[in-house]
């Protein structure tokens, strides 16, 4: 349930849902009967989306796909943050988490017993909201803890989840944003009756109960929002573009003084007037028959009575005539973020920002792209375009490279814009575009979950179908004198917020404090008598699939290489990977010759107009070295396959040495090494990395700053050169058979007459964790990250199935044994989980992982907590039962496809398989007992050394108690980085 991750993705989907389907098409709204119910459609819609609306006002969108056996769901609400009242702020999304606790008929073991406590916590939390004096309030609150110790013995806590995880659903979560509140799921096809039961009762009458437990885990979602720079710059920029709007005037997390006085009142009248059908919908893409499911859904829901929502006062904004600037200080890298504000998603011009976006940046050929990227002006740049329902806003936002001020970065883009309202741009660029939205929406139309996310989007915020589908049609007609008219009017060059981020200790940051909480019942053997009434209502089965890795693959050969694809029959999208195992551990420079290559041009063309070839095709290329092996990932069209291979293979193979562009990415890179010694998740994976290897390990496998000093064009430009003579596969998944690949490659992809073998000159072995230690990095931040690190024992494939069924049992999900522990009895954390992770290959061993993120003050009961939870595994037989039979559900109904199937059997092959594990896990999981787990765990992890991998704050956290971990190591940066 985590918001503000929602919030920095959100603006992408939502320009995506400008984005139509098919060029070319006449899309007209038409009205159809079918089984009893009117819907309406869009003609040529590629989705076959059908809009419903019920008698009660739900609006109910049906999108069809018999791909995979799965169902995507959304239940959305139009109501956020910008519906909150202003007088408690975040209450949408306390309301959120909240719809995860049942109501009077679920979550319950005895509601007649239950509801008078759960009364008196109402009117407890009405007093403690009206008190001010703090020591009256400290008794109050002692009360309620009381009082919610007593109610919680009534409870069933995640009794919600262990369904969704009975039925095999994946993804089990919901998110707040501004103005929606969006309840996700992901289902077998074959549940949808129990389903659909379960989501009618959870939203008739939401019982507020664990709701001091929950309210800690929102405080612990704020404390990390507090130790996020990009989060403060974020609601900054909001504040100062949208003064008057609730964008800016409210958070969706709210504020720290509402958090404190949170009202059960007010949570319940705001469910009351938001969450009613005429406000609502039900957004379904998967293997249904519409028809069908429509009778359904109205069957469920129908028991919804409309009401008049409140309206809303959008709130206008004054122009903006003169920069305003801010800063926000941090520990995080400096950088820069400029905010431009337009009108709201329904408008022609909300359209347009997203055609200017992707003209400032698309990855390729954008002006900032070539401008500021690719010339190195900049450690990184970029354009956003965030479209929503009042406002829409263009964020561009910088990061300086070494020696260079935020002035000047500030500077940087604003001369982008200046080309923009100037034309100095070339027209070919809007086609261009044009064409990469033609491949994007086809990759958006392949899957039932995206196809459902755009569709809910466009619900939310009232995005008309057939505008979206008409989008490519419409900027294909933008002129460059459109686009010079719209940055002249709405991009000027004193209109707008300018946030700087500067490096420094943030004395203005309050964390929310943590109260004192007594551990409440989970009850995990209790079971509502509604949940038995959904378990046994009948399903039908659904047949797995399994991979046979001889008739699903074709494997040919090109010379002395194998060629294995899979044959797309859906769109005519391809994508074709040269694989070679070999990456950075044996040649340091690798990543680096990578990341140079998209700064080179060849002797006929520059590095510029390289780009601007590749968006033009709607093609891209990428190199990525990973620690063993090495992937070329070439995707575009099928209709300019040859040219998009012929396009890399001579870049690479005729690429010249740019002793400038070195220069500009040596400074670059250092500034990034810099950088990522301020990152508390890249010093955390240093950490773990240490744990796993010791002092020498992967992560900083990296050449020192003297060796990077001393590195010459021409060392990365043989390397470069040199690539395709050493052993390598191709990987391959689009339109053409086997033949037809190898038969168009053989022009092109040109091999020497004997390949090299790929020389393995440096291996890391995972160290023994023989004793237990703690690896501690000093970080300023609010919050304590803590992970568990053990290594185990070598690979063996006949455990897989024991521990897929553990890992679903004990901390894979929010219904698990530590997520109930943790976060549900105990409100130590909002992020907290436990697995056995199983190699990648056969020559490594298995690793036990555990994590807690959690208030500094919260250090030694998380803690405890864990080490409790990995020395006796808690038994219960009813939550052992729902992870069997969601395993198999899940396994049942999944599909692995495209070029999915030929990763899997690279994996299989580096794990000694040579068939679909899967099979296994799904034949056995029946026959192990509670006891197989049981051994499991204590083989395992019981009683067994940890590595204590600590990211805190040397303030907050005691070295004493860290101490009584294990032996404390305080690692500098130097040590855990390599440089």
């Amino acid at each position: 349930m985590n918001i503000l991750k929602r919030i920095t993705i959100v603006s992408s989907i939502a320009a995506a849902s400008f984005c139509g389907y098919a060029y070319g098409q006449d899309f007209q709204w038409k009205e159809a009967t079918s089984n009893g119910y009117t819907y309406r459609y869009v003609t040529n819609d590629p989705t076959a989306a059908r809009y419903y609306k019920l008698k009660n006002g739900l609006t109910v969108i049906l999108s069809p796909t018999k791909k995979d056996p799965r169902i995507q769901v959304y239940v959305a609400t139009k109501a956020g943050s910008k519906t909150d009242p202003a007088d408690h702020t975040g209450l949408a999304h306390y309301l959120e988490h909240m719809l995860f606790k049942g109501t009077d008929q679920f979550g319950s073991k005895d509601w007649s017993k239950e509801k008078p406590l759960l009364d008196r916590i109402d009117a407890l939390y009405e007093q403690y909201n009206q008190t001010k004096d703090e020591a009256k309030r400290k008794e109050i609150y002692k009360e309620i803890d009381k009082v919610s110790g007593e109610a919680a013995k009534y409870a069933i806590a995640n009794e919600y989840d262990k369904m969704m995880s009975g039925m095999g659903a994946d993804g089990t979560n919901a998110f707040t944003s501004f103005e929606q509140t969006v309840y996700t799921e992901d289902i077998p096809a074959n549940v949808v009756d129990k389903f659909l039961a379960v989501q009618a009762e959870r939203f008739r009458q939401p019982v507020l109960r664990l709701f001091h437990t929950e309210l800690e885990a929102v405080y612990e979602e704020k404390n990390r929002s507090l130790d996020d720079d990009g989060d403060k710059v974020f609601e900054v920029m909001f504040a100062n573009l949208f003064p008057n709007n609730n964008y800016g005037k409210q958070t969706t997390i709210g504020t720290i003084e509402h958090l404190k006085n949170p009202s059960l009142k007010a949570i319940r009248e705001y469910f009351n007037t938001y969450y009613v059908p005429n406000n609502m919908g039900v957004i379904m893409s998967g293997d249904f028959n519409p028809d069908e499911m429509i009778a359904k859904v109205d069957k469920a829901f129908s028991y919804m009575k409309p009401k008049t929502i409140p309206a809303y006062n959008i709130g206008q904004e004054k122009n903006i005539s003169a920069p305003v600037v801010k800063e926000v200080v941090g520990p995080n890298p400096e950088n820069i973020m400029l905010g431009f504000r337009f009108p709201g998603a329904t408008t022609r011009d909300a359209r347009m920002l997203n055609l200017v976006g992707n003209m400032l940046t698309n990855g390729q050929a954008g002006l900032i792209d070539l401008d500021l990227v690719k010339k190195q002006k900049l450690l990184s740049a970029y354009a956003f375009p965030y479209v929503l329902k009042d406002y829409s806003v263009l964020l561009l936002q910088g990061r300086p490279t070494e020696g260079q001020s935020l002035d000047e970065v500030r500077t940087l883009l604003l001369q982008e814009i200046d080309k923009l309202r100037k034309g100095e741009f070339s027209e070919d660029l809007i086609q261009s575009i044009v064409n990469n939205e033609k491949k994007s929406l086809i990759e958006k139309s392949e899957k039932y979950s995206s196809r459902a996310s755009i569709l809910m989007d466009e619900f939310t915020s009232d995005i008309d179908h057939r505008t979206s589908l008409e989008y490519i049609e419409e900027i294909s007609k933008i002129s460059k004198k459109d686009i010079m008219d719209f940055a002249a009017k709405y991009l000027q060059d004193n209109n707008y917020v300018a946030v700087y981020k500067r490096k420094g200790e943030d004395k203005g940051i309050v964390k929310v404090d943590k109260p004192t909480i007594t551990p409440v019942s989970v009850n995990r053997e209790d079971q509502s008598p509604f949940l038995k009434k959904i378990d046994a209502m009948p399903e039908n089965s659904i047949a797995p699939v399994w991979l046979n890795y001889d008739k699903d693959i074709a494997k040919n050969k090109l010379g002395s290489i194998d060629v294995l694809s899979v044959k797309n029959t859906d769109n005519d999208l391809f994508r074709l990977y040269y694989h070679f195992d070999s990456g950075k551990w044996n040649n340091k420079i690798l990543p680096l010759a990578a990341e140079y290559l998209q700064y080179l041009g060849t002797k006929d063309k520059s590095s510029e107009t390289i780009s601007k070839d590749f968006y033009r095709l709607a093609s891209s290329f990428r190199v990525n070295a990973g620690n063993e092996e090495t992937y070329v990932t070439l995707e575009g069209l099928n209709e300019n396959f040859s040219q998009t291979l012929s396009l890399f293979e001579d870049l690479i193979k005729n690429c010249q040495a740019d002793q400038a562009a070195l220069d500009a990415y040596k400074t670059r890179l250092k500034k990034a090494r810099a950088n990522a010694k301020q990152n508390k998740g890249t010093i955390m994976a240093g950490l773990r990395s240490y744990a796993q290897y010791g002092p020498q390990n992967p992560f900083n496998n990296v050449l020192s700053d003297a060796e990077l000093d001393a590195l010459k064009a021409e060392d990365l430009i043989r390397v470069l050169h040199d690539l395709f003579s050493y052993q390598h596969k191709v990987l391959y998944y689009g339109p053409k058979t086997g033949n037809e690949l190898t038969a168009s490659l053989k022009p092109i992809h040109i091999l020497p007459a004997k390949l090299k073998e790929l020389q393995k000159t440096k291996t890391f072995v995972q160290i023994p964790t023989d004793n237990n230690k703690v690896l501690f990095a000093h970080y300023d931040m609010v919050q304590a990250e803590i992970f568990w690190v053990r290594n185990s024992d070598p690979y063996n494939v006949s455990i897989t199935p024991t521990v897929s069924l553990f890992n679903n049992y004990f901390g894979g999900g929010m219904g698990s044994i530590v997520f109930q522990t943790i976060r549900e009895s105990k409100a130590l954390a909002y992020s907290t989980y436990s697995y056995f992770s199983l190699p990648g290959k056969k020559e490594d061993k298995d690793m036990i992982m555990a994590y807690v993120g959690t208030q500094a003050d919260k250090f030694n009961e998380s803690t405890t907590a864990m080490n409790e939870l990995l020395n006796d595994l808690p038994k219960s037989e009813q939550l052992f039962e729902t992870a069997k039979s969601g395993l198999r559900k899940t396994i049942a109904s999944e599909r692995i496809t495209q070029d999915g199937i030929i990763f899997n059997y690279l994996r299989a092959q580096k794990l000694g398989n040579n068939s679909d594990i899967r099979k296994t896990v799904y034949e056995t999981a029946p026959k192990l007992s509670f006891a197989d787990i049981q051994s499991f765990h204590d083989k395992e992890m019981k009683g067994k050394n940890y590595t204590y991998c600590i990211v805190a704050s040397q303030d907050k956290v005691n070295e004493a108690e860290m101490k009584k971990l294990g032996e404390v190591k305080k690692l500098n940066l130097t040590e855990i980085f390599g440089y």
